[in-house]
């Protein structure tokens, strides 16, 4: 039996209507990618970098570096068998076709109306003033297990498995590709320091492992 856990999209602003997205996510097939590019020294008769010898000279072996924003790409399943088995309309009518209308509105820009709430670019609706015209993407929580990281969602893609007789998808999966907003907001911050206390618990332990080998 596949394991599974739930996972939920939550839009962080003042939205017409509130976009909240709850599924289900296999957690094999969550990928988390970072990259680095590294510019290194040029000095004659080095490759790859300054010579060093003490920790204090690392610093300028690389003189610089471009650290990308960290990426995610998970697969979810959207599955309304259950709920039309016992009897819920909605999904009897409309299968799961408004969680995937829902992941649509995630992605689509949005325009900035009266009071700062936000609609669908597409709708019109938005302010006539240049600066409130101007659309902006979606800022997404991705909430799984005890992360919260704030994100852009960049790109999705759906594929229907099985349609009710008025073609209506009551079964689909989808693979959502997001960037993490990273910098001085709250949920990034929390995320990091989780991630140290986490960093600092491995480092205890290799450490007395370490000592182990070669003192015992």
């Amino acid at each position: 039996m596949l394991r599974v856990t739930r996972g939920a999209l939550v839009e962080y602003g003042l939205t017409l209507p509130p976009l909240v997205l709850m599924f289900e996510l296999n957690p094999e097939m969550l990928t988390r990618t970072r990259t680095v590019t590294v510019r290194t020294g040029t000095a004659p008769g080095t490759r790859g970098g300054y010579d060093f010898v003490l920790p204090t000279d690392t610093p300028r072996v690389a003189q610089g570096i471009s650290v990308q924003p960290e990426t995610l790409s998970i697969d979810v399943m959207f599955d309304a068998t259950d709920r039309m088995s016992n009897g819920d309309a909605i999904a009897s009518l409309h299968g799961v076709l408004p969680e995937l209308d829902t992941l649509r509105a995630m992605i689509e820009p949005k325009a900035q109306g009266p009071g700062g709430v936000q609609t669908l670019a597409s709708l019109g609706v938005g302010e006539p003033r240049a600066f409130q015209r101007q659309e902006s993407a979606s800022v997404l929580l991705f909430v799984w297990g005890d992360h919260v990281l704030p994100v852009f969602l960049t790109s999705i893609r759906v594929e229907e498995k099985a349609h009710l007789p008025s073609l209506v998808p009551y079964r689909a999966t989808a693979n959502l590709a997001m960037q993490v907003i990273e910098g001085r907001n709250p949920f990034y911050l929390f995320e990091r320091v989780r991630g140290l206390a986490s960093a600092a618990l491995n480092t205890g332990q290799a450490s007395f492992d370490f000592a182990r080998k070669v003192f015992f």
